[in-house]
């Protein structure tokens, strides 16, 4: 690596903090093992678990340890069938990618403009929002939308339609901006609607975390169907111990790590371990200051964050999956389409690249429930068989099972949590 315009002491100390990276297929039978060690800072963790969820690999087991002012992480992982990672050319992809953490990741999204929205979800939302901005000659190049609790946040970037390019006329974006907060308002909402225009450059994921925390989707999230998580304090070391307990999925740890990140807290210690389709987790943190969680209050809160972190990527419903040459107005229609049949998206990833609409879609009735079978055929006829196909989304939870399931298992979980605590040498007995 090449620094040229920087004096030996600036080159010393970013090989000092540069991670290094380790992969080993051999030390284990069903995963690749990945090992980074680096001097410690505030969020290198995220960004570590960041690049592997964004390089689509799943984390079955990891075990991190920063206390200190150094860093130790060993992650599991597999490609998202379940394989160990043998093409060396991913393997190379994997350790360049790790190693270049310390400078921060983020998708370059140079030419285009970065819409923010939140506000109350409503069956036909994104259809009239997408209609709005199909009208104002706006193309859609890429964007993610999730809804939770009633709420709805979706990322946008946009282009003109008429010079391909960010959308910089001031008057535009002023007039895009308040049709829009007024789409997002309705007749009925229940908390004040947010739009921005930026030209940010930012994680879309995480952005998403952060914009449904911010607008407290995690309000009324004592529904049934909530993973199980558990806060305890360990005052022996000064650390709060979060347990968690759910159905096993792709990118889970990535959304705790991120809430636990953006609420504030470092994570000292953490092990995760997946069986077949569970997972358990368990973070040992401390606030920025060294401090422990203080209050009961506070312990409430990071429940209700962090089930609502898991619960934002796990919406039910009919997985529709679009590809087809990308037009003006493409997903203006398709959205226009699905609300005209009742159909509601409670997620969406949207992508163009060289010309082709590469779009995901999770769809309910205008209930929430399940979608009628014969409908989701017409709408596919509508808008293309061979374009628009289906693949059905597996409950992420099972409401009386899971819940039973997890409180029979409280006990169980707090004498992992002392295992645990007794194995890093941070309590005197595990009994």
């Amino acid at each position: 690596m090449e620094w040229p315009n920087l004096d030996e002491y600036e080159k010393l100390l970013i090989r000092m903090s540069t991670p290094r990276v380790m992969i080993d297929n051999a030390g284990c039978s069903n995963a690749t093992r990945l090992t980074i060690d680096s001097a410690r800072k505030h969020g290198i963790l995220l960004e570590a678990i960041q690049v592997l969820t964004d390089l689509n690999l799943s984390i079955k087991k990891a075990y991190i340890c920063s206390d200190g002012r150094w860093f130790m992480d060993v992650f599991h992982v597999t490609d998202l069938n379940g394989n160990k990672l043998t093409d060396e050319s991913v393997l190379g992809c994997i350790e360049e990618s790790l190693e270049s953490v310390h400078y921060g990741r983020s998708k370059s999204i140079d030419g285009l403009t970065a819409l923010e929205l939140t506000g109350t979800d409503r069956v036909g939302l994104l259809s009239e929002v997408f209609a709005v901005l199909s009208n104002l000659r706006c193309n859609v190049v890429d964007a993610k939308v999730w809804t939770h609790n009633n709420r709805i946040a979706a990322l946008i970037y946009l282009t003109d339609d008429d010079s391909g390019c960010s959308v910089e006329d001031s008057e535009k974006l002023e007039k895009m901006e308040g049709m829009l907060r007024n789409v997002l308002r309705g007749d009925d909402d229940i908390r004040s609607a947010k739009t921005s225009v930026s030209l940010a450059i930012t994680h879309m994921e995480r952005r998403l975390h952060q914009m449904m925390f911010a607008d407290r989707d995690y309000d009324g999230n004592g529904c049934g169907d909530a993973p199980f998580v558990l806060v305890q304090n360990y005052l022996e070391k000064d650390y709060s111990v979060v347990s968690i307990h759910c159905k096993d999925r792709n990118k889970l740890l990535f959304d705790v790590v991120c809430t636990l990140t953006d609420m504030g807290y470092v994570v000292f210690h953490a092990t995760v371990d997946t069986s077949g389709d569970r997972a358990s987790l368990e973070f040992f943190i401390r606030h920025m200051d060294g401090t422990p969680i203080n209050s009961e209050a506070e312990k409430q809160r990071v429940i209700l964050c962090i089930a609502a972190a898991i619960k934002r990527r796990a919406s039910q419903g009919v997985r529709l999956e679009l590809c087809t040459v990308d037009k003006k107005g493409l997903l203006a229609d398709v959205m226009r389409t699905f609300r005209e049949n009742g159909l509601n998206v409670v997620r969406a990833e949207i992508s163009t690249s060289m010309g082709m609409a590469r779009n995901v879609f999770y769809v309910t009735d205008a209930m929430g429930n399940a979608a009628d079978e014969k409908l989701i055929d017409s709408v596919r006829h509508k808008i293309g068989v061979s374009s628009l196909k289906v693949k059905e989304l597996p409950l992420i939870y099972h409401d009386k099972g899971e819940r039973e399931e997890a409180t029979a298992m409280i006990w169980s979980i707090g004498n992992m949590v002392r295992r645990n605590l007794y194995n890093l040498g941070l309590i005197k007995s595990c009994y």
